[in-house]
C-alpha cells in the first residue's frame, strides 16, 4: 500500500476515535447537567396548611391541581378557623396558618412578628337569612342592632312577626371576626344559637333549619348555587356582595386571605404558595368566589 494512502488512513482512524471519545464526554456531561436540573427543579415532601375555612375549598382545590404537576409532593390541607391556624403555624403544628385576618388580630404581638403574610387572594363576606325572612337588604345599623340583640323580631324592620336568631361562629373564627370589623364596626356580637365548629356547612344548615335566623357566609361558599337552598343573601346598604362591587371598594365586607408561614417559606411550602399567582389558579379562584389581589383597586393594611 502507498505510504501516504496509509498515512492518511491512519489519521482518519485517529480523528474519527478522538471524535467518538469526545462526544462521549460531551453526552455524559449533558446527561449529568440534566440530571443536577432535574434535581434542582423536583419538588418533593409533605407539608400541613390549617385554618380558614373561607379559604379550606380554594386551598384544597389548588393542592389537588399542584399535585397533578408535582406527583411527589403532598398538601394536607385542613380547617378549623383562622385563631386556629394562626396557633398552628406560630407553634410549628402547621407549615401554613390559612387566615382571613391579619396575625396581630389573633396572635401576641411578639408571635405575629416571627410570622410571613401571604395574601393569596380576596374573599368577600355576606348577611344571610333564613329564606322565610322577606327583607332583602339591611342597613349598617340595622345589622349592628340585630347583632347585638337590640333588634329581637324581623316585625321590627318592617318583615313578618317572626323571632331573629343569631347563628353564632365560634370565637376562633376569621370570618366571625371579619364580619364585627366591617359589618359591625366592632360591635360584640350578642350570644345566639351558639355553633362548636367553624365551618361555613354548618352555618348555613342552622340558617336553612331554623325560621327567623341570620348569620354570614363568605363569598367563596355562596358561589356554588347548591349552598343557596334554603337561605337568602342580603344587601349591604342596597349593595349587592359581587366581584366588581368588592374590587373597587363599593362593598366594604371582604379581607384578605392570608397564608401565613413562620419566616420565609421554602421548599414545597414556597412553590405551592407561588403557585397560586399562576394565571390557572386566578381562573380557579374566580371560578369558587374568590378575587385574585390583582385584580383589587382598593387596598387594606389592617
Amino acid at each position: 500500500m502507498n505510504k501516504n494512502v496509509s498515512k492518511f488512513i491512519k489519521t482518519g482512524l485517529s480523528i474519527v476515535l478522538i471524535g467518538g471519545i469526545l462526544a462521549g464526554c460531551s453526552t455524559k456531561s449533558e446527561n449529568k447537567e440534566s440530571e443536577n436540573k432535574e434535581s434542582e427543579n423536583k419538588i418533593e415532601g409533605s407539608i400541613t396548611a390549617t385554618g380558614s375555612t373561607a379559604l379550606q375549598p380554594l386551598a384544597q382545590q389548588i393542592a389537588k391541581m399542584f399535585n397533578e404537576k408535582n406527583p411527589n409532593a403532598t398538601i394536607n390541607v385542613q380547617g378549623g378557623g383562622s385563631g386556629t391556624g394562626l396557633k398552628d403555624v406560630s407553634a410549628g403544628n402547621a407549615d401554613i396558618g390559612n387566615s382571613d385576618v391579619f396575625a396581630e388580630e389573633k396572635l401576641d404581638e411578639d408571635k405575629a412578628k416571627e410570622l410571613i403574610d401571604n395574601k393569596v387572594c380576596v374573599v368577600g363576606f355576606a348577611a344571610v337569612a333564613n329564606s322565610k325572612v322577606t327583607l332583602n337588604s339591611l342597613t349598617k345599623d340595622q345589622l349592628i342592632d340585630i347583632f347585638t340583640g337590640k333588634i329581637v323580631n324581623w316585625k321590627e324592620l318592617g318583615g313578618d312577626d317572626i323571632k331573629i336568631t343569631i347563628i353564632s361562629r365560634p370565637d376562633s373564627s376569621g370570618t366571625k371576626a371579619t364580619f364585627k370589623k366591617y359589618a359591625l364596626d366592632g360591635a360584640k356580637e350578642a350570644t345566639g344559637e351558639a355553633l362548636k365548629e367553624d365551618s361555613s356547612g354548618a352555618v348555613a344548615k342552622a340558617v336553612k333549619e331554623t325560621e327567623g335566623s341570620i348569620s354570614y357566609l363568605a363569598s367563596s361558599y355562596l358561589s356554588n348555587e347548591k349552598n343557596l337552598e334554603g337561605i337568602k343573601v342580603l344587601k349591604y346598604e342596597d349593595v349587592e356582595m359581587s366581584k366588581e362591587n368588592i374590587t373597587t371598594g363599593k362593598y366594604p365586607i371582604w379581607s384578605y386571605e392570608h397564608m401565613y408561614t413562620k419566616g420565609e417559606a421554602a421548599g414545597v411550602t414556597k412553590a405551592y404558595i407561588e403557585f397560586f399567582a399562576t394565571d390557572e389558579a386566578k381562573s380557579t379562584m374566580e371560578k369558587l368566589g374568590y378575587y385574585p389581589t390583582s385584580d383589587m383597586k382598593v387596598t387594606r393594611d389592617k
